[in-house]
């Protein structure tokens, strides 16, 4: 359990500090201050920044805890029979940390140069997810539960069917880092994103004020968004996989 403890934590650091490090560094840098040329990576940067940190530590990491990262992933798999209910508590405390720690080591790098300051009440600050006034186009609080329970319903579809039994090993976390950049192009304007409480936390607490006092949707609806999405897989999908069939009717399966 250590091992996989230190594994979430790790992976979820990496995935706060290279996505949000993306937005907070990146995303509308200039080659010599506002006025220079333009070098920032923008929107479609960032989506493939948390893509590519998703990818990168479910290979460097999953093998040993399945690389979940986000406590909703963790709910949704549980949902569907793919986690063990004992390990829940402990890897969203392990994510929830890794995440805080992600969100302090981009604070310090981000505190390295004169002039960069937090505004509290300010859409996006310091990555940070919103609805109405701090949603990045102004989306009201509907608009982001809703696209937060869809497209983390739609995420752990994704990672159960890109996971399943007879498919080539290896190739999952491709498919599940794809999807994560594909989920961020679409909502960045609507939250900043989520689809991943943890990630919310960390960033939200250097913020405080109105950016912490809205992250209980982005706890609230990813959560249910996992769960959705672990159940529909296990009720709908997973009996029409005849690999995990199969499986599931040797009684030496296991």
């Amino acid at each position: 359990m250590g091992r996989k403890l230190a594994a979430e934590f790790l992976g979820t650091l990496w995935l706060v500090l290279g996505g949000c490090g993306s937005a907070v560094l990146a995303a509308n840098f200039f080659s010599n201050g506002d006025s220079g040329f333009p070098l920032g990576i923008g929107f479609l940067g960032v989506a493939f920044a948390f893509g590519l940190t998703v990818l990168s530590g479910a290979y460097a990491f999953g093998h040993v805890s399945g690389g979940h990262f986000n406590p909703a992933v963790t709910l949704g798999l549980a949902s569907a029979g793919k986690h063990e209910s004992g390990e829940i508590l402990p890897y969203i405390v392990a994510q929830v940390v890794g995440a805080i720690a992600g969100a302090g080591i981009l604070f310090i790098v981000a505190n390295g140069v004169d002039g960069f300051e937090i505004v509290s009440g300010e859409a996006g600050a310091f990555a940070t997810n919103g609805f109405g006034d701090l949603s990045p186009g102004g989306y009201s609080l509907l608009a982001a539960l809703v696209i937060e329970i869809v497209l983390s319903a739609g995420f752990l579809l994704i990672i159960l069917g890109a996971t399943r039994k007879g498919l080539p090993s290896g190739f999952g976390p491709i498919a599940i880092g794809l999807a994560l950049t594909l989920i961020h192009l679409i909502s960045i304007p609507v939250t900043n994103t989520s689809v991943n409480p943890a990630r919310s936390t960390g960033p939200a607490l250097f913020v405080g004020g109105e950016n912490l006092s809205q992250l209980w949707l982005f706890w609230l609806a990813p959560i249910v968004g996992g769960v959705i999405g672990g159940l529909v897989y296990k009720y709908v999908l997973a009996p029409a996989d005849p690999d995990e069939v199969v499986a599931a009717a040797t009684p030496d399966a296991n």
